[in-house]
């Protein structure tokens, strides 16, 4: 059967919300096809250990203007993530115990040096591309600018660690530019880009803001839509589903991840040669025996896992989140892998339980939370332009905070409002 819509939207993520909301207020038919049986694409609230916890996405900051404008709207109460008592890292062979300012000591001399010229390239961070000589700059990855820096083997080895904390990959794969404009966005400030990775939170969940838009919203979502393909011919476009169901639209909105755009075929394909961008990593959610003081703990990028905190109290035991840098090392729900990986800083504590979700194998994302690759500036540039009546959303192409929830809803505001027109 054949379905008639102003506008199809492929995916229910924030990206995907934002785009249908504001196009269907404005009196456009959209229909969204979302592949899984929710909405919220990348970030999922899903109840574990008795808590709600965030698979996916989780950390927002009020230096994020379109996440921001998103929670005044809708009046959503946010939270913070404890702050750490103590700290704990593994550098030059052992591990070491302090506190958080000693640690952050070791960070300041190598992160104030490999950001120093972060606002010099992206002055104005949402507009990327106004230095006509970034190629140059874009070939080199967060390694290449590391080696140039003279820094103690200790001070090295976190500082690789703490980018393969941001890039969820390792550094060699994390395109200097990224890191960069991340920094740019937080006004030149590493130390407050660290306070924007994971202080600020959703009290309710990333689903009270996925929630709001879409009860927010005209459009009608249909979830189980696996798209298989899109064609572009002079009526419009067809969209076609796995199970051979076709829809009809004047354009369509691509929310997928980058790295599983192939999965549709294009009819004319405007996306072959495109490069997978650099997230491969994992998050786990560790469940520890005993209510224990809030911490921070940091490793070099070859450990499979690179960061830890506390963030939770349930039940008088203590749940952690962590992350690792290659999910093909470590399964986010190992039980023993994880407890073993938690141990280099932490042997004195008592695993229960560890849960999480691998977005890497999961068909519908193929990667973590987007980061672009050396040299994928360019092609950022490239993918944000409209492709007949293809156009692309998603943090992938974001321009200021890409990699986060703010950067979903930035591209899905400026392709609802090139699809509004003037």
């Amino acid at each position: 059967m054949n379905h008639r819509n102003d506008v199809i939207v492929i995916g229910a993520g924030f990206a995907g919300l934002t785009a249908a909301r504001e196009l269907s207020r404005q009196g456009r038919s959209v229909l969204v096809l979302e592949a899984r049986d929710r909405i919220g694409g990348r970030t999922w609230t899903d109840t574990r250990f008795g808590l709600p916890l965030e698979l996916g996405g989780t950390w927002v900051h009020w230096t994020q203007p379109h996440v921001w404008a998103e929670i005044t709207r809708y009046g959503l109460e946010v939270t913070r993530s404890p702050l750490p008592e103590r700290a704990y890292w593994h550098a030059a062979g052992r591990s070491h115990e302090g506190t958080p300012d000693e640690l952050l000591a070791l960070f300041d001399p190598g992160m104030t040096a490999m950001l120093a010229d972060s606002r010099e390239w992206f002055d104005r961070p949402y507009e990327p591309f106004l230095r006509a000589d970034f190629d140059a700059l874009d070939g080199e990855s967060v390694l290449d600018r590391i080696a140039t820096l003279n820094l103690a083997d200790e001070e090295r080895e976190l500082l690789e660690g703490m980018w393969a904390l941001n890039f969820n990959a390792p550094p060699d794969t994390a395109g200097l530019t990224q890191a960069l404009r991340w920094c740019a966005a937080a006004s030149g400030s590493w130390q407050l880009l660290f306070e924007a990775c994971s202080t600020v939170k959703f009290k309710h969940g990333t689903r009270s803001l996925a929630e709001a838009m879409a009860a927010d919203s005209a459009a009608e979502i249909r979830f189980g839509e696996v798209v298989a393909a899109v064609t572009q011919h002079p009526a419009g476009v067809t969209v076609t589903t796995e199970p051979g169901e076709t829809f009809e639209a004047a354009d369509v909105v691509v929310t997928l991840p980058l790295n599983v755009l192939g999965n549709i075929r294009f009819e004319p394909d405007a996306f072959a040669g495109i490069t997978s961008q650099a997230s491969q990593g994992l998050k786990t959610w560790i469940r520890v025996r005993g209510d224990v003081e809030p911490f921070l703990a940091f490793g070099g990028k070859d450990l499979p896992l690179t960061y830890a905190h506390k963030e939770y109290a349930v039940d008088g035991d203590s749940v952690l989140v962590a992350f690792g840098p290659e999910a093909a090392r470590l399964r986010p729900d190992d039980v023993d892998g994880v407890a073993k990986a938690l141990g280099i800083w932490r042997p004195d504590l008592d695993v229960v339980d560890v849960v999480g979700h691998d977005w890497v194998a999961d068909r519908f994302s193929g990667e973590t939370w987007p980061m672009l690759r050396p040299g994928q500036l360019r092609q950022l540039r490239a993918l944000r332009r409209p492709h007949g009546r293809v156009h692309l959303a998603g943090s992938d192409h974001a321009t200021g905070w890409a990699g986060f929830i703010d950067g979903a809803i930035e591209t899905g505001l400026t392709t609802a409002r090139r699809l509004l027109g003037p």
